[in-house]
C-alpha cells in the first residue's frame, strides 16, 4: 500500500442504470471532478442536467481516438460500459497513465485487463461491483481467521420485490451482463481442482428469512477468487439466486429454443418484454467452512439490501450496491488503502476499510 494520492479528475464511461448512480455518488461527494461519456446521444447530458459540475460527452467506446479525447488529463477512468468495450478502454488507460476500474463479470475481458496491467504504473481494478466484487471481499474476510478451509459457497440475487411475470424477474442492471451469466462456462474449485462447469446447472433450493428461492450456476461471479484460492480451499462455487421456476424457463429459452446461439435475439426479447423495476432487493449469502479456534466451524454472512431513497430519489438496490462498490474502491485508492499500481484483485481489498467507507456503508 502507499500513502494518500491526489486524485480528483474522474471519467465515467457509461450513463446507463449503474452509471447514473456512480455519477450521483461522485458528483455529490464534493471530492471529484466528473466527466461522463456515453455512446448514446443525450445520455450523458441527461445526467449533467441533474447534477452540478458534470461535463457530459458523447463518445464512441470502440474508437481509440474518441476515448483519448475524453480521457485526456484525467486521473481515473471508471467503465460502466458494456463488458466487451473494456479491453480497449483499459488499453487507452494504460497508454495515458490513468487508474482503471470496471464492473465486468466477463472472465475473458478480465484476463485481458490483467495482461494490460502487467508492469503498469497505475492501478487496474476490474470486477468492482457486487458479484464479482463485494461478495469476494466478504468471503475473504470470512476465511481470514480460519485454517484448513474446505468449502466456500457464494450466493447473490438481484430480485424484484414484487414479481409479476412467469420468470419472476425484472431488469435491474445490464441485459448483456445478465445474458453473459446465463450462457458462459462457470469457474469453480471442485475437490481442489480448478474446473469449468455449465451455467444453469446444479440447481438448489434455499429458504432465507422464510422466503423460498432457488440458486444455480452462473458465470463470472467468482472473479479471480477461485484462482487465488487454488491449493488452499477444496471447494469454491458461485450461484445466482432467483425465485423458484426461473431456471427452468431460462433453460427453455436457452436450450430448447437454442437461443444460446442467438444472444442478440435473447437480449431483444428481454429488453422488450421484461420491464425495469426500481423496487428490488439484493440477497447475499456467503458461507465458509473450516477450522476456526480449533473447531470445524461454518462462518456465514447473510444480508438483504433494498431499494432506497437517496437525496430525494428512489434508487434500485442493484444501482446502490454496484455503484457503492466501485466508488468505495476509488476512495480507497485515493486514501492509499489499496495498491496503486498493477492488477488489483477484489480479494486484496480489506473488508473493514471497505465497509467503513462512506460508499461502502450502503452494504452495512
Amino acid at each position: 500500500m502507499s500513502g494518500a494520492i491526489d486524485l480528483k479528475n474522474v471519467v465515467l464511461l457509461g450513463a446507463g442504470k449503474i452509471g447514473r448512480m456512480v455519477a450521483h455518488f461522485l458528483a455529490t461527494s464534493g471530492d471529484y471532478s466528473l466527466r461522463v461519456g456515453d455512446a448514446a446521444e443525450g445520455a450523458a447530458q441527461r445526467i449533467a442536467s441533474r447534477l452540478t459540475g458534470v461535463d457530459p460527452r458523447t463518445v464512441d467506446f470502440s474508437d481509440a481516438t474518441s476515448l483519448d479525447g475524453i480521457l485526456e488529463g484525467a486521473d481515473i477512468v471508471i467503465s460502466c460500459a458494456p463488458f466487451h468495450c473494456n479491453p480497449l478502454i483499459a488499453e487507452r488507460a494504460r497508454e495515458l497513465g490513468l487508474h482503471y476500474f470496471d464492473l465486468t463479470e466477463d472472465v475473458a475481458v478480465t484476463n485481458k485487463v490483467e495482461a494490460l496491467a502487467d508492469g503498469a504504473e497505475t492501478a487496474f481494478v476490474p470486477q468492482c461491483g457486487l458479484a464479482p466484487g463485494f461478495i469476494t471481499i466478504i468471503a475473504n474476510d470470512l476465511i481470514a481467521p480460519m485454517t484448513e478451509v474446505t468449502d466456500i459457497q457464494m450466493r447473490v440475487g438481484a430480485l424484484p420485490r414484487y414479481p409479476s411475470n412467469r420468470l419472476k424477474y425484472n431488469l435491474t442492471w445490464s441485459t448483456e451482463g445478465l445474458i453473459n451469466e446465463y450462457l458462459n462456462p462457470c469457474e469453480v474449485l471442485l475437490d481442489g481442482e480448478f474446473r469449468q462447469v455449465q451455467p444453469l446447472e446444479n440447481l438448489e433450493h434455499l429458504t432465507i428469512d422464510g422466503v423460498e428461492y432457488e440458486a444455480f450456476n452462473t458465470s463470472g461471479g467468482l472473479g479471480s477468487f477461485a484462482h487465488s484460492l487454488q491449493g488452499r480451499v477444496r471447494n469454491v462455487n458461485y450461484k445466482s439466486i432467483r425465485y423458484p421456476g426461473h431456471c427452468d424457463l431460462i433453460k427453455f429459452l436457452v436450450q430448447d429454443l437454442q437461443m444460446r446461439d442467438q444472444p442478440d435475439v435473447l437480449r431483444d426479447i428481454f429488453e422488450r418484454c421484461l420491464p425495469l423495476t426500481l423496487h428490488d432487493q439484493i440477497v447475499i449469502v456467503v458461507s465458509a467452512v473450516g477450522v476456526y479456534q480449533d473447531r470445524l466451524t461454518e462462518r456465514t454472512y447473510a444480508n438483504t439490501i433494498y431499494h432506497q431513497e437517496i437525496d430525494g430519489e428512489n434508487w434500485s438496490g442493484i444501482q446502490v450496491t454496484t455503484a457503492a462498490g466501485v466508488c468505495a474502491l476509488v476512495d480507497l485508492l485515493r486514501e492509499g488503502k489499496i495498491p496503486a499500481r498493477g492488477f488489483v484483485r477484489q480479494e486484496e481489498i480489506p473488508f473493514r476499510a471497505f465497509i467503513e467507507n462512506r460508499f461502502g456503508k450502503y452494504f452495512a
